[in-house]
């Protein structure tokens, strides 16, 4: 089958989606803009990533800016997005591009050696920004391809397939024309078009061509195999603050969820539940028991599975200075909810503020 690259570009041109890291028509890419959009978008809606893009952006103009930045801005201006070990990368490819003299590399395989640049996002920033004729495969793409070709094998085994058959999406050599646009183009298709529930196929400029369309199985692609129950893994955090509003935080290793974020003291995750002793065994202070306060408990699902924690606090007159010999960071309550916090931690923080009854 081969797929005409100008009816999509047509359509796009018409309907392209306006977002803040898009060149206009006429404009040249930024590729510091494609970058971060790009790293932002993993794992993330477009809707939820554009104010934290356009905060990015006003605080790190250049890649220069953003390398030049100390790790706790950066992770305070990321906080909320989640996937933290992307904020770390994040500034660890700004400092690796920024010892290349600001420049990005301009080929997949130049983009592929930088830190949290996959297979994916290089091609995603080499075809926007750089024009290489290449077919960066998200989740739209993957979509968009299996409806085509009405591909019923179920994800994730039938991915390496999928990868193969969108590479051949752009052999048009009008798409090689115009390889920017085109990667958008297949977006833009997938996110308005193509999408996952409901597709509207009477107004996609590729229907004639689809064979999901023509076997009437479009909407049910791509098929996934059936998914394992999540587990539930328990936690234990302490909410410790001293007669001058003072917060105790701890930096949580560097590799594992939440990794280098600061969040409240604790063990670490487990399977089991804690009891209240076993739990208060790892308090941050040697407080008697009486002095610890259950103020409830909170719920947060990641990908792989749910987490609950149960949340203790206790106040101190002043913290001994052992706090910072074990690697406590004592902050003001008003500026610790400033910095690179994760969602899970802010949660935490605010149920001891406001106790479950």
């Amino acid at each position: 089958m081969s797929l005409s690259a100008a009816k999509l570009l047509r359509w796009y041109d018409r309907h392209r989606r306006t977002l803040p890291w898009r060149a206009l028509p006429g404009q040249t890419a930024n590729p510091y803009h494609v970058w971060l959009s790009e790293i932002m978008l993993q794992q993330t809606t477009v809707t939820a990533v554009i104010p934290y893009f356009e905060r990015f952006t006003r605080q790190f103009p250049t890649v220069t800016d953003l390398a030049n930045a100390d790790q706790d801005t950066v992770m305070a201006a990321w906080a909320g997005l989640g996937y933290y070990a992307r904020a770390r990368n994040l500034h660890a490819c700004a400092r690796r591009v920024a010892d290349m003299g600001g420049r990005f590399p301009d080929t997949v395989e130049g983009l592929r050696a930088l830190p949290g640049i996959g297979p994916y996002t290089a091609a995603a920033i080499a075809a926007i920004a750089f024009g290489r004729p290449v077919v960066p495969v998200d989740g739209n793409v993957e979509r968009v391809t299996t409806r085509l070709f009405a591909m019923t094998d179920p994800l994730p085994r039938a991915r390496p397939a999928i990868a193969a058959q969108a590479a051949r999406l752009n052999d048009d050599p009008v798409a090689h024309g115009r390889p920017s646009d085109f990667a958008q183009a297949l977006f833009d298709l997938g996110a308005g078009i193509c999408t996952p529930r409901t597709p509207a196929c009477a107004l996609c400029p590729w229907r004639a061509d689809c064979a999901g369309l023509r076997e009437g199985i479009a909407p049910t692609l791509p098929r996934k195999a059936p998914r394992a129950a999540r587990p539930t893994r328990y936690g234990v955090h302490f909410h410790v603050t001293d007669a001058t509003g003072g917060l105790l935080l701890h930096r949580r290793e560097e590799t594992g969820l939440l990794g280098g974020t600061l969040g409240l003291p604790g063990p670490q995750w487990r399977a089991e539940r804690w009891s209240m002793e076993e739990g208060l065994s790892h308090a941050p202070l040697a407080q008697p028991a009486a002095q610890w306060r259950h103020v409830g408990e909170v719920r947060h699902v990641f990908t792989h599975f749910t987490l609950i924690v149960d949340v203790y606090a206790t106040r101190v007159e002043r913290f001994p200075n052992a706090i910072a010999r074990d690697g406590g960071l004592v902050y003001p309550r008003e500026r610790a909810q400033q910095m690179g916090i994760a969602s899970l931690m802010r949660k935490c923080i605010a149920l001891a503020a406001d106790p479950v009854e």
